[in-house]
């Protein structure tokens, strides 16, 4: 490392894995039907529940310790089949499956969701699955599959408000080991669309880019940076010019 370039650990993609407990797990009025509903599984009509939510808005953080805390299995979607599902689906026991709405799309998924949805049924397994779009909207084929995730009951993820995205960044910056102003956080708050996943590639590509120029992050940088994503670009505030890439904040 060179002599001048600033002291950093390794980042995320290298070595830190993402906070998943729930005490790392932000609270707020985006998230608080989601999370009412699945601390009280025993509420669940049929013992199944369906997690619908936005990229970045936190149904995997919230299926990683609801697993935990519950001794589930936990599987993806994509990756779900037909001669697993009576080891997935334990007497009593508790099943995650996230990306359900993958199931239309990859091979032997859709007779792997409804055959453990039976022998969850059978042996009074909990179910929980998560999705970003609504059943209707999977692609799938199977007539009876479909039927049972129309009816399958809901909770959705609301909006995040501007506080907690505030808070996810930080979040985020700080799962990276990554150092960042709070007045940089303020303006991208301002500046950025309400969307957690946006939120999570804007910060991977904060990273990559202070690492490579061997630089914090600047207000510049984020503003390229959500041009890029977006492909509508940041309005940059005046004074933002006059500061340049130097300003850390």
């Amino acid at each position: 490392m060179n002599a001048g370039a600033p002291h950093r650990q390794l980042t995320l993609d290298l070595t830190t894995p993402p906070a998943e407990a729930r005490a790392d797990f932000l609270p707020a009025p985006a998230n608080q039907d989601a999370l009412r509903v699945l601390d009280h599984p025993h509420l669940w009509p049929g013992g199944r529940m369906l997690l619908i939510g936005p990229e970045g808005a936190g149904k995997s953080h919230m299926a990683a310790f609801w697993a935990a805390e519950n001794g589930a299995r936990r599987i993806g979607c994509a990756a779900l089949r037909t001669d697993a599902a009576d080891a997935l689906a334990v007497e009593r026991g508790a099943v995650v499956v996230e990306d359900a709405d993958h199931a239309g799309h990859a091979a032997g998924a859709e007779e792997a969701l409804f055959h453990l949805w039976n022998l969850c049924g059978a042996r009074e397994c909990l179910l929980l699955l998560t999705a970003r779009l609504v059943p209707r909207d999977w692609g799938l084929s199977l007539p009876d599959l479909q039927s049972r995730m129309d009816a399958m009951p809901q909770v959705r993820l609301g909006p995040p408000d501007e506080a907690l995205l505030a808070a996810v960044l930080v979040k985020l910056f700080a799962d990276r080991q990554l150092q960042v102003a709070a007045p940089l956080i303020d303006w991208l708050v301002l500046h950025m669309d309400r969307d957690l996943g946006l939120a999570r590639r804007l910060v991977a590509a904060m990273d990559r880019a202070a690492m490579a120029q061997k630089t914090p992050p600047t207000r510049r940088l984020a503003s390229d940076l959500l041009d890029k994503l977006t492909g509508r670009g940041a309005s940059m505030d005046p004074d933002d010019q006059s500061r340049g890439t130097d300003d850390p904040s």
